[in-house]
């Protein structure tokens, strides 16, 4: 990964959030079009969508950036020594603004209104508990790829499957990342978040992160690839 420039990787961070936002939205649009009085349904097929995405696209850009998509992904990361430090705000820009541009082209696609003000409201202690659990989920997940040596396509297959479950085990619909939450708070659609309700979520969301690093150098204790 490290053999690419900065900028090629931070372009990568930035299409790869793109396209996944343009299928966690687009795909709940489609599936709120579709099944407008069962939500159930709608909510499985904007799963399927979401989690098919996110394996692609960690397969398609894991070697030029990792494929992060995730501000927290890639802080975690650099605090474990495989990512350079001062990558992360090259990556964190990437993903936010892919994130973002990722909606508006969901809305480009089915005819809506490209600005839009998310009403859908999501706040609570349980939506913030879901969305630690789902987070701490995720980097769980991901640290444990990782240290078993799992390939590609399993981390792939992995890291969506979680992101699947979560959907459905937690509260919240599993977000487990700022810049999909930033990047819901700007559709009224079957996906959105109220922009209000953006910081809570963010900061259920580092919680999670940060307990999951705690959790893993504790169970595994430091490694010679990590900082000390």
């Amino acid at each position: 990964m490290q053999a690419w420039p900065l900028l090629r990787r931070a372009a990568a961070e930035f299409v790869a959030t793109l396209l996944l936002l343009a299928a966690v939205v687009g795909s709940g649009i489609m599936a709120d079009k579709l099944a407008p009085s069962v939500p159930a349904l709608a909510l499985l097929c904007n799963t399927v969508a979401t989690a098919a995405t996110l394996l692609a696209l960690i397969l398609a850009f894991g070697a030029m950036s990792g494929a992060q998509m995730n501000p927290l992904v890639t802080i975690a990361m650099a605090r474990r020594g495989k990512q350079a430090w001062h990558d992360v705000p090259a990556y964190v820009a990437a993903q936010i603004a892919g994130g973002l541009c990722g909606t508006l082209l969901a809305h480009g696609m089915y005819g809506l209104p490209l600005l839009q003000k998310a009403s859908h409201v999501r706040s609570g202690y349980d939506q913030w508990l879901s969305e630690a659990v789902a987070t701490f989920a995720l980097l769980i997940v991901i640290f444990g790829c990782e240290r078993g040596g799992a390939t590609r396509a399993q981390f792939a297959a992995a890291v969506a499957a979680i992101i699947a479950g979560a959907y459905w085990f937690t509260a919240s619909t599993s977000f487990a990342n700022p810049a999909v939450t930033l990047a819901r708070s700007i559709t009224d659609t079957f996906a959105g978040i109220r922009p209000t309700d953006v910081l809570g979520f963010v900061a259920a969301q580092c919680l999670g992160a940060a307990l999951a690093i705690v959790f893993d150098r504790w169970f595994f204790g430091a490694t010679s690839r990590e900082p000390a």
